[in-house]
C-alpha cells in the first residue's frame, strides 16, 4: 500500500461574519494546517462564497468544501464557479461533492431545486463529477459517502475520498468499510488519498458534541470508536500513524474548535 504524508485540516462550520472565517484561515495557516474546508451550507451561507475571502487572506492553505450537496446547484454554474476559485488561487481551491444528507429537502426546496430520490441524487452527482473533469485544469475531487454505490462511484472518479461513517463506528467496522473501498477502487487505489473527519480530540474530550452525535465522546472513546482521538498530541500521532499503516487514513481533519488544540498533533506529523 502506498504511505502518503499526513495532510491535516480544519472544518469551519459556524462562521456568521466574514472576520470570523478569515481568522480561522488565518490562524490555520500560521499553525501548519494544510487546508480549510467548509460544510454546505456554512452557517447560512453559500460555502463558494465565503471561501473567496479564505482564498484572499491566505497564501499556502488550501481550501475547499466539505462537501456540496450536489442538487441544491446548477451543474453548469458549479463548475464555473470551481474553475473560478481554482485558478484565482492558484490550484488551492479542492472541490468537495456529496449526494445531499437526507433531511436537506427543505434546503433545496428554498434554492427552487428540486431534491429527488436517492437514486436521482446519484445519477445527478456522477454527471456533475463528469463534466468537472471534463477541464484539463481543474481543483482536486473530494466525494463523501459511506452506500456502496457512492463508494464506488468515488473509487472511479475521485482524487480524495472522505469516509462518512457513523460515531460509533469501531476499529472492526472501519476496516470492513475500507475494505470495501479499496475493492471499488481497485487499480486506483494508489492514486486516492483518504480522509476521516474527527469528532473530538485531545486528551480530555469535549462534551459539547455529545448532543449533536447522540453519543458520549467519552464513551465512544472508550469502546475504540475511530471518530474520536483521544490523549496527549504523542498517543493521537501514534495512533493516526497506525490508523494510516492499517487503513491507508492520511488526511485528517477536526472542527475549528479543536484547531489550536490539535496543533501540537500537526506539527508532530505534518508531511511525514
Amino acid at each position: 500500500m502506498t504511505v502518503r504524508p499526513f495532510r491535516f485540516g480544519v472544518v469551519a462550520g459556524y462562521t456568521p461574519k466574514v472576520e470570523a472565517l478569515t481568522g480561522i484561515a488565518r490562524r490555520a495557516e500560521e499553525l501548519g494546517y494544510d487546508t480549510l474546508v467548509t460544510p454546505d451550507p456554512v452557517a447560512e451561507h453559500d460555502p463558494l462564497t465565503a471561501l473567496s475571502a479564505v482564498a484572499a487572506v491566505t497564501s499556502r492553505l488550501h481550501f475547499g468544501t466539505f462537501v456540496l450537496a450536489d442538487a441544491f446547484r446548477d451543474r453548469q454554474q458549479l463548475n464555473w464557479q470551481a474553475q473560478t476559485l481554482h485558478k484565482l488561487s492558484g490550484g488551492r481551491f479542492e472541490l468537495g461533492l456529496g449526494a445531499g444528507r437526507p433531511g436537506a429537502e427543505q434546503r433545496a426546496a428554498t434554492l427552487g431545486r428540486d431534491f429527488g430520490s436517492p437514486g436521482q441524487r446519484l445519477r445527478g452527482l456522477a454527471e456533475t463529477v463528469a463534466l468537472v473533469k471534463k477541464e484539463q485544469d481543474r481543483p482536486k475531487l473530494l466525494l463523501a459517502g459511506a452506500g456502496p454505490k457512492l463508494l464506488e462511484l468515488a473509487g472511479r472518479e475521485a482524487d480524495i475520498v472522505t469516509l462518512t461513517w457513523k460515531p460509533q463506528t469501531t476499529e472492526d467496522d472501519a476496516k470492513s468499510i475500507v475494505d470495501n473501498f479499496r475493492s471499488a477502487a481497485s487499480a486506483r487505489l494508489a492514486e486516492i488519498e483518504l480522509n476521516i473527519n474527527l469528532i473530538a480530540v485531545g486528551d480530555e474530550l469535549s462534551t459539547e458534541v455529545n448532543k449533536f452525535i447522540g453519543a458520549s465522546t467519552a464513551d465512544l472513546a472508550a469502546a475504540g470508536a475511530v471518530t474520536v482521538l483521544p490523549g496527549t498530541p504523542g498517543e493521537c500521532a501514534d495512533t493516526l500513524r497506525r490508523w494510516r499503516d492499517t487503513y491507508g487514513i492520511s488526511y485528517i481533519t477536526v472542527n475549528a474548535a479543536f484547531l489550536d488544540k490539535f496543533a501540537p498533533v500537526v506539527e508532530k506529523l505534518s508531511g511525514s
